[in-house]
């Protein structure tokens, strides 16, 4: 294991509140190791990351909501220290269990989709994946502190000259844009729900923001959004990247495709992830890898050959809907209804049916439709809409329209 003792990035401008400085500006707290840091503030986070950088102490950091009572518990029967970090003042429980701690180790909670979240080792070195010399841009991190996305953001700062960070705490989530604008944001990483409330909410202040890099990760990604994001920015990058704390940053697309190339599948290359489909599943060998979790890794994730890409649609245990015998998949049904120009965002589920046994049907958040003289879609119209592209048995028997684009703390809206 790596324990980095001088990050190339820490002369980078970090920006928080509205404040500007650097990583090595930043206050330094004295906190234990091994130590569990449970924060929602974004100075206090990046603090805690530039201490580790430095210093090398064994550091689970998460949000305080991610760690429950229960799960407190078992950290210090484990050998954690739990610290709750609010403004720079440290409230300390200590560990039940005294050990040593284990230099350079870095630990991150999973998304905890297929239940409890769970410990995944990582080391600075192995959340670094972008290690190439990469032109100058100031980036805007809107991700919980400790997630797998929040790390691979700043460790992309901490490691390389030139990354300067832009850090938005959830209350100024609404208004990023401006936010953007007025620090020189050029690059930013979101998830796909990330990117559809803002053009949903108000596109012409991200038109604003001088946008070079885009990405894009976390949830599937359909193409009607990346479209989207294509008309305001015809020039810059768009990149969609496949990434967990199991098996690290695996897939990078840029050529504004949803999916990635078939013929990426079982590719064998030295240092890179090999992509398989077992079942449906997507399957990971990855050298980026947490620890213990070498070789062929189940995902979770449902994928399928949709002409010649590779197109995930959503995670395997809630992904198929069975109707009456014929299978749908969530996913492919919900990028029918999004590439509807009056959608914004739609979720696709099942529900119990009689005779059928399941039915399909669908939350949307309708926006206005070019020429459609401002009316937005109906139900009706959405019906219709997925009757001429979907099988009889895949069409959405119900549609709930919403106003607004649910998301949780994640940024994600479990699609």
């Amino acid at each position: 294991m790596t324990v980095a003792t001088s990050p190339a990035g820490l002369d980078n401008r970090v920006v928080v509140a509205g404040v500007a400085r650097s990583w090595r500006d930043l206050p330094a707290p004295a906190l234990p190791s091994p130590g569990v840091v449970l924060t929602a503030g974004a100075a206090d986070a990046l603090a805690v990351a530039g201490r580790h950088a430095v210093d090398g102490t064994e550091l689970l950091l998460a949000a305080p909501t991610r760690v429950d009572a229960a799960m407190r518990d078992e950290l210090r029967a484990a050998g954690f220290a739990v610290t709750v970090l609010t403004d720079g003042v440290p409230q300390t429980e200590p560990p039940a269990t005294t050990r040593s701690p284990e230099p350079g180790r870095l630990w991150l909670l999973t998304s905890g989709s297929t239940g409890r979240p769970k410990r995944v080792g990582h080391s600075l070195d192995s959340l670094t994946t972008v290690r190439s010399a990469q032109p100058a841009r100031t980036w805007l991190c809107p991700y919980a502190p400790g997630s797998y996305a929040w790390w691979q953001v700043v460790t992309l700062s901490l490691t390389q000259p030139g990354q300067h960070l832009v850090v938005v705490d959830p209350h100024e989530l609404d208004d990023w844009p401006a936010l953007a604008a007025a620090h020189g944001v050029d690059a930013v990483s979101g998830t796909p729900t990330f990117w559809r409330r803002t053009l949903h909410r108000d596109p012409q202040a991200l038109a604003r923001v001088p946008l070079r890099q885009l990405t894009l990760g976390g949830e599937p990604v359909d193409q009607a959004v990346l479209d989207r994001l294509r008309e305001l920015f015809p020039t810059a990058r768009i990149s969609w990247i496949y990434a967990s704390s199991e098996v690290g940053a695996s897939i990078v697309v840029h050529d504004g495709r949803a999916g990635f190339p078939v013929s990426w599948l079982d590719r064998v290359t030295p240092g890179r992830p090999t992509l398989s489909l077992r079942d449906d599943e997507l399957v990971i060998t990855s050298p980026h890898h947490g620890v213990g979790l070498g070789g062929p890794v189940r995902t979770g994730d449902r994928a399928q050959v949709v002409d010649d890409r590779v197109v995930i649609t959503g995670r395997l245990d809630s992904d198929e809907i069975n109707v009456g015998g014929s299978k749908v998949s969530a996913g492919l049904v919900r990028a029918v209804l999004t590439a509807h120009p009056g959608v914004a965002w739609a979720r696709v589920t099942g529900r119990r049916a009689p005779v059928l046994g399941r039915m399909v049907v669908a939350e949307v958040v309708p926006s206005t439709a070019p020429g459609d003289a401002g009316v937005p879609p109906d139900e009706g119209a959405l019906v219709r809409w997925c009757a001429d592209r979907l099988p009889e048995y895949a069409v959405p028997r119900r549609i709930r329209l919403l106003t607004e684009i649910p998301v949780k703390e994640t940024l994600k809206s479990d699609v």
